[in-house]
């Protein structure tokens, strides 16, 4: 059984939440960085990492598609969480008497409705939790604060405005890191699973057309497709995928085949049991 679990972010952000609840029997270790909450578990001070992999409205989140290859940990699960900020300062704030909003860059374009009626200005943090522990440190009713809810507990804040984020379906999809023990059997995986990979084309015209062309001919679902630059190559060669499927599924069997045709490098990062979060998302078209 895992103990430890580590996430980047203070205290009370996004990413301590969904631990919390996807976790509720491990210790959440804070990480500065990414890096570090790799390190955590790559050297056994932490059993697990959560780490957000792509958000609904910002698009992706974390370069975890630069970090996973290159790091000994796989992914073994996923997690949605929906995303909710609330407008906080010191006891005794107003909004009315407030003239500057604390936050990451994410929640306040994600808030913009609420900062551009109550007039405040917006001023960049590193972190949701980050700034409402500053805002809490600076003891000035003038500074607020746009977090998650569990910060207002941890930092002592009044909630002055609730779910404030101007979209309501803001969403974030998690992925659960742990050092590499080879991909679960297929019965392992009950029910429906997910495959996340990375490959890189072959450089000629159409390899990226018929290198998908397996998925399709197959019946393969793919959920998330990326492209980005490798080192200093001015070319999107490499890509991320997940599909819904194990690899031991023949349709998902025959599609990596095919895929090894138009490809120079193919490599599985996890396979690993859907969230019950798909099962109500809108079916394929």
């Amino acid at each position: 059984m895992a103990q430890k679990i580590a996430y980047q972010g203070e205290p009370g952000a996004n990413s301590n939440i969904a631990c919390q609840q996807m976790f509720p029997e491990l210790e959440s270790i804070p990480c500065a960085s990414f890096e570090d909450a790799f390190e955590l578990v790559s050297s056994g001070e932490a059993d697990l990492a959560m780490i957000p992999i792509e958000n609904s409205i910002a698009g992706r989140v974390a370069d975890i598609h630069i970090l996973l290859p290159q790091s000994n940990l796989q992914i073994v699960g996923e997690f949605f969480l929906p995303i909710h900020f609330d407008l906080l300062g010191i006891p005794g704030s107003t909004i009315e008497g407030a003239t500057e909003v604390h936050s990451h860059i994410h929640a306040l374009g994600q808030c913009r409705r609420l900062i551009r009626e109550a007039g405040l200005r917006p001023i960049i943090a590193g972190d949701t939790a980050g700034s409402a522990r500053e805002v809490s440190e600076w003891n000035d009713p003038r500074k607020l604060s746009l977090a998650p809810p569990l910060a207002a507990q941890i930092y002592g804040l009044e909630v002055l405005a609730s779910r404030v984020e101007d979209d309501p379906s803001n969403t974030t999809r998690f992925v659960v890191l742990a050092r590499e023990t080879g991909l679960p059997a297929r019965d392992e995986v009950p029910g429906l699973a997910v495959t996340s990979f990375v490959f890189r084309v072959r450089n000629v015209p159409s390899a990226l057309y018929k290198a998908l062309g397996g998925f399709a001919t197959n019946g393969v679902n793919m959920t998330r497709l990326e492209s980005y630059m490798v080192g200093d190559e001015f070319a999107a060669t490499m890509f991320m995928a997940d599909v819904e499927a194990h690899p031991e599924d023949l349709p998902l069997k025959l599609a990596l085949e095919e895929l090894e045709f138009f490809t120079t490098e193919v490599r599985i990062l996890g396979v690993y049991a859907a969230a019950d979060f798909r099962a109500d998302a809108p079916a394929p078209v």
